[in-house]
């Protein structure tokens, strides 16, 4: 037993390494001579992570200019180095004489202290073309607060469906509002007493990640990863109201070594609500 417990151990620590990346990073990216800017502000967003793969935002600013870029990345954390890709610039207001960089970095995590820290170098091309972006380097440190507002990870699917969706307007009911010490909450649904073939669309911050999703006994299961100091609100939508109005759901958090069991009810007037907030060391 003793032979296979090493090995466990050294896997649920890469996961835990992995896991703690996830969050917001804030700092200073400069830049070498012939560039648009010597020294910017820079916050990067890691909003969802799964095994050692994970995506997110990074803001650059500087005053009223800035550039927001999505990226995906890799974690290694044998050698504790992970290689960031900027994808695509989704906002930007720079000098007309500066085009955004899509960048690429090479950071390596480590701990000054309390303090958990990403640094390294980049290099980019000009957005449109391939012209050679002047390289640098880059230090960060992870941040209590963002100065951005904080993007719901979802996917490519319920992206597409949320673009079209048309909601009624309704009330919202606060079921509770829970205080977490954990960034990684695990939401499970299930139909409350009666299988009545209820059926919900759950939204996190106004984002659509569960879609006429049909309660059983068997929960519809939602990872979500929150940042610090950021109040979440989680909405279950009714799409029918089963053949027991109203549509009732039974809803267990697991927030760690913290379960929380919420029963919950939506209507054609009302839709069930649940906030939750990370705060570190509580």
């Amino acid at each position: 037993m003793r032979f296979l417990l090493l090995p466990m151990l050294l896997a649920l620590t890469m996961v835990t390494q992995a896991q703690l990346l996830t969050g917001i990073w804030g700092g200073i990216r400069t830049q070498n001579a012939g560039g648009c800017f010597p020294a910017y502000s820079t916050e990067l967003h890691i909003i969802h992570m799964q095994n050692n793969s994970f995506m997110g935002n990074v803001y650059s600013f500087d005053n009223d200019k800035y550039t927001k870029i999505n990226f995906t990345g890799r974690y290694n954390p044998l050698t504790k180095r992970m290689v960031i890709i900027e994808n695509a610039v989704l906002q930007y207001n720079v000098p007309d004489s500066c085009i955004p960089c899509i960048k690429t970095y090479e950071l390596s995590f480590s701990k000054n202290g309390q303090a958990d820290i990403l640094q390294g170098e980049w290099r980019g091309h000009e957005m449109g073309n391939n012209n050679n972006c002047q390289p640098g380097k880059i230090s960060l440190s992870r941040l209590a607060k963002s100065n951005f507002p904080i993007d719901v990870y979802q996917n490519d699917t319920m992206a597409k469906v949320q673009k079209n969706l048309k909601l009624q307007n309704r009330q919202k009911d606060l079921v509770q509002t829970i205080k977490t010490d954990t960034a990684f909450i695990k939401i499970e649904l299930y139909d409350n007493a009666e299988i009545d073939d209820d059926t919900v669309s759950v939204f996190l911050n106004n984002t659509l990640l569960l879609y006429k999703k049909r309660l059983t006994g068997k929960p519809l299961v939602l990872d979500v990863s929150v940042f610090p100091n950021t109040e979440y609100e989680l909405m279950m939508y009714a799409e029918n109201l089963g053949r027991i109005p109203p549509n009732t759901s039974l809803m267990v958090i697991t927030a760690g070594r913290k379960r929380y069991q919420l029963h919950l009810s939506s209507s054609e007037q009302k839709s069930a609500v649940v906030r939750f907030t990370y705060e570190p060391g509580k």
